[in-house]
């Protein structure tokens, strides 16, 4: 499901309200440094037909434009939401453009928020996490805790590290909301104590503001794979929920 405009939208979101999305990556291909099991977007190599990136003008005018038409027709956005067809901080120009994405939402819906869901993978660079450090909703993934599992559901790219990822979040000192996948494949499943324990452990360190644990909702590139319903995730996170975390289910 490649987005085929780099503004698009708004879209209803149960997380997020009336959410615009921007996509700062190929309007006809996928770019990611995960090449997730369950990503909707498809494998990595299956959307390679398009390598090109919008700059941070095209980002802006875009954004303008959609912003502008929205305003006229009286339609509210919730959120100015940064999500496309893989990570959107690997555009080289991300810093420029959540600057250029906060005038506009000041200027066109002050009382919208502006939302990025990432992998998380590159928040240990100055520039990137300075960004994410601006914007309303850093939504920062972890789906395993260890690099090994993560190499299971995730299928990063080399070099890819649970452990650094966990020490550049807690800079965030848990203003952020940290976003999970549960779900079951062939040897990966969210809800056994090798995943659950350490993940839980991981959720204790960076005391997020919020936690969303979310499962399967639309097809998936792998096939065999199982979702969680809300009540199996509930109880698998009991212990959380007991210790007062905030937490979100879908």
């Amino acid at each position: 499901m490649l987005r085929e405009e780099t503004v698009f939208g708004p879209i209803r979101s149960r997380r997020l309200g009336n959410s615009l999305g921007i996509n700062l990556l190929p309007t006809k291909g996928k770019i990611c440094n995960f090449d997730c099991i369950y990503c909707e977007c498809g494998w990595n190599a299956d959307g390679r037909g398009d390598t090109v990136l919008p700059t941070a003008a095209q980002v802006r005018s875009a954004l303008e434009d959609k912003l502008c038409a929205l305003m006229l027709e009286g339609t509210r956005i919730d959120s100015i939401t940064f999500s496309g067809d893989g990570e959107p901080t690997l555009n080289p120009e991300f810093p420029r453009i959540i600057d250029d994405t906060l005038k506009l939402r000041d200027a066109f819906c002050p009382d919208a928020k502006v939302s990025v869901l990432s992998n998380a993978t590159r928040v240990h660079l100055p520039e990137v996490f300075g960004a994410l450090r601006k914007v309303d909703n850093p939504i920062m993934k972890i789906d395993a805790p260890t690099d090994e599992l993560a190499a299971l559901i995730n299928r990063p790219a080399p070099g890819y590290s649970v452990a650094r990822v966990v020490e550049a979040l807690k800079r965030f000192d848990g203003d952020f909301v940290l976003q999970t996948m549960f779900l079951r494949a062939p040897g990966f499943d969210s809800g056994t104590p090798e995943v659950l324990l350490p993940w839980m452990e991981i959720v204790r360190t960076l005391h997020p503001r919020l936690v969303q644990v979310y499962t399967i909702d639309r097809p998936t590139p792998m096939a065999g794979l199982q979702k969680y319903t809300v009540e199996q995730m509930q109880e698998l996170v009991a212990p959380l929920l007991a210790e007062g975390y905030n937490i979100q289910f879908r």
